[in-house]
């Protein structure tokens, strides 16, 4: 009789057991390790936007924007109506965009009203904002919601609830402070 090589079929099913054993390990790693990512992403726009506020503020008469899209372009009668169309933006278009990013919604809340100078102080002029972010999937794009304002404060929800935020200030008894 003629030898045969080759894996015989008991051989092929130990590999392929061994090959999902190891996936079943390594995949609620990966999946955790994304969830972190999107948390850690989430939390530096929201650094981002409470820094791009502060140096808004400081161009814009002492007033923060009420509207986000005033951060991207700051020239104009409604945001800063010095300031030169030339110079640089407080944010890029994607955090300006309010759009779903790093698997998490986004929003933008205003403060109170002012009757600003007009000729130093734009119209969209605010005294505070709310940044808040929740998971577009609670516990698969992130676990946490959270939450920032004038105050330079973020907070989180650990259930990922949103962050309950009024006329730009967040309810820091709702929320836990990120230190």
């Amino acid at each position: 009789m003629k030898k045969q090589k080759g894996f015989t079929l008991i051989e092929l099913l130990i590999v392929v057991a061994i090959i999902g054993i190891i996936a079943a390990i390594a995949i609620p790693s990966l999946l955790r390790a994304r969830v972190s990512a999107n948390e850690s992403a989430t939390i530096g726009d929201i650094r981002t936007v409470i820094s791009a506020q502060a140096a808004y503020q400081s161009a814009n008469g002492g007033w923060y924007t009420s509207d986000i899209v005033c951060l991207n372009a700051p020239s104009g009668g409604t945001c800063i109506p010095s300031y030169p169309t030339n110079a640089p933006t407080f944010v890029d278009s994607a955090i300006r965009s309010l759009a779903s990013k790093s698997g998490y919604n986004r929003s933008f809340q205003s403060g109170g009203t002012i009757t600003p100078n007009t000729s130093t102080t734009g119209t969209a002029s605010t005294t505070g904002y709310a940044y808040l972010a929740t998971p577009v999937t609670a516990g698969q794009t992130g676990v946490r919601a959270f939450g920032g304002d004038a105050s330079g404060v973020i907070c989180f929800t650990p259930q990922g609830t949103a962050v309950t935020a009024t006329a730009g200030a967040i309810d820091l008894s709702t929320c836990n402070i990120l230190q």
